[in-house]
């Protein structure tokens, strides 16, 4: 009867029936675990190989770009040296020099390339100015832009060129006026008004 019983596995004990259940469901567990860190390693390396991909097409043109903003340079270096009332053919070339200029800074713009021009007075930022020389100013805050003496360009937010600036040294500032021009007492004295 002992035989029948372990050939049937009635004797036998019921947590050693479940032992093989046990570790196929382990084993299903581990596989399953697997499985959904590979599908997130995957998802992550599709997203990294797009940004990648948009990257590469967004900056592309950046060296083209670069190499043509010698000749953007030229054409306004020409263009302040062209004489402002100049007639017949010399008024022509003129204006085929502004048209020229004004079709080369509409396709930067259409392509992402925005002309970095601080004015007086902007705070420089080191990632878009160029520090050219500090001088001292009346009219314009300590780490300001004073001049800009050659804009910089800027694709898609990374810097192609910074613009080369003047900025004002620390200290600069418009003054508190003086009344009179008088330099202040070392001693002060109240006045009541009564005489």
């Amino acid at each position: 009867m002992a035989e029948t019983n372990a050939e049937h596995g009635l004797d036998a004990h019921p947590s050693d029936d479940l032992a093989p259940l046990d570790a196929v469901i382990a084993e299903r567990d581990e596989w399953k675990d697997r499985a959904l860190r590979v599908a997130a390693e995957m998802e992550n390396l599709k997203r990294r190989s797009e940004t990648q991909q948009n990257d590469a097409r967004a900056f592309a043109i950046q060296r083209f770009a670069k190499d043509l903003l010698g000749v953007a340079d030229n054409l306004e270096r020409a263009l302040m040296a062209a004489p402002k009332d100049a007639e017949g053919a010399t008024a022509g070339l003129v204006t085929g020099l502004e048209l020229t200029q004004k079709a080369l800074l509409q396709a930067f713009d259409a392509n992402g390339l925005k002309r970095v021009a601080p004015e007086a007075g902007e705070a420089f930022n080191p990632h878009l100015h160029q520090a050219m020389m500090e001088q001292p100013s009346e009219t314009v805050a300590g780490g300001s832009v004073i001049q800009t003496m050659q804009s910089g360009f800027e694709l898609f937010g990374r810097t192609v060129r910074p613009a080369m600036v003047v900025v004002a040294a620390k200290g600069s500032g418009a003054q508190a006026p003086k009344p009179y021009g008088a330099a202040p007492a070392a001693e002060t004295h109240t006045f009541d008004g009564k005489a």
